[in-house]
């Protein structure tokens, strides 16, 4: 272990101490990630409901929501929220003020909004894909329209939507990138520090690019995993 840490403090570049930088803004991203996704998902499930509806007084709202969010770059609307906090009147007389001006959150915010939207239409799909059997079948049961939801409907929608969400996932991991913008030193962030200290464009950039492979791989393998134990009852018998 010794031998090993003489060699890594040998590198002009990735020292100890540059490693533990990128250490910290991996820290940074996971954490980025995973609460914008965790949140994202459980406003996305009301909120399929909702776009899934009949009534459009319920349906068209969350429709613009999700157009807007869809329809417009992720780092305009990191850009909006980080720096259109300030503007609001009497927020930085409010109680609020320590918590937003940290950019930690405006960008968890960007980020939860954004994953939010495109996770309701990916379930929302997966909603109305619903076969008619199971929705009849549930009714002849007499269950109430918030029990069929709760143990057919949503259940089911799940299953058909994990290979679409695990794409958004992905994409959420490779877009957090954006938040070094912001002053949050993430991996991206992590690798500018690297790259400003040392002027070594190249080798920074492709260790952090290493970083996001694995991880990215690592996810496709649990979806796959997932994937497989959940719609095992699709796949063809032997």
């Amino acid at each position: 272990m010794d031998s090993l840490i003489a060699l890594i403090d040998q590198n002009e570049i990735f020292n100890v101490q540059t490693l533990l930088h990128y250490w910290d803004g991996f820290v940074m991203t996971i954490q980025l990630v995973f609460l914008s996704l965790v949140v994202g998902a459980v406003l996305s499930i009301p909120l399929a409901l909702m776009r899934s509806s009949n009534n459009p007084w319920i349906s068209r709202p969350v429709w613009l929501y999700t157009y807007i969010f869809r329809g417009t770059p992720l780092l305009i609307q990191l850009y909006i929220i980080y720096y259109g906090v300030v503007f609001i009147e009497g927020i930085q007389d409010s109680m609020f003020w320590p918590i937003v001006k940290d950019a930690f959150y405006p960008c968890l915010i960007a980020f939860v909004l954004n994953t939010a939207a495109y996770t309701t239409e990916i379930l929302r799909g997966a909603l109305v894909a619903t076969p008619k059997g199971e929705i009849e079948a549930a009714k002849a049961y007499g269950m109430s329209w918030w029990q069929m939801t709760r143990r057919i409907v949503l259940p089911s929608a799940f299953r058909r939507a994990l290979p679409a969400y695990g794409n958004e996932v992905i994409f959420m991991l490779h877009a957090s990138a954006i938040a070094s913008v912001v002053t949050i030193v993430d991996l991206t962030g992590a690798a500018r520090d690297v790259y400003a200290q040392h002027y070594a464009p190249f080798e920074a950039y492709t260790f952090v690019a290493l970083i996001y492979l694995c991880v990215t791989f690592c996810l496709i393998y649990l979806f796959k995993f997932l994937e497989k134990k959940m719609l095992a009852h699709l796949r063809p018998l032997s």
